[in-house]
């Protein structure tokens, strides 16, 4: 199920800034993060409505792919 295009932006927008928060990130660091991860993908997609989860959720599921690519 695809979510509204204008709700999704704004969910956008409070994961980034928990992600930022939750990772002591610049917003910039945290939302060019977030535009080339696969949580983004899975997002705009509408894959297996990720977007329902919370936000919380989401920015904690963005931090474990932060930690991995950060070990790469």
């Amino acid at each position: 199920m695809k979510a509204n295009p204008i709700l999704l932006q704004k969910k956008y927008a409070r994961i980034i800034e928990l992600f930022a928060k939750n990772n002591s990130l610049t917003l910039a660091e945290a939302l060019d993060f977030f535009y080339n991860s696969k949580e983004y993908t899975l997002l705009k997609d509408g894959i297996a409505d990720l977007h329902c989860m919370s936000d919380d959720y989401i920015a904690e599921d963005l931090t474990e792919e932060y930690k991995q690519c950060k070990k790469a």
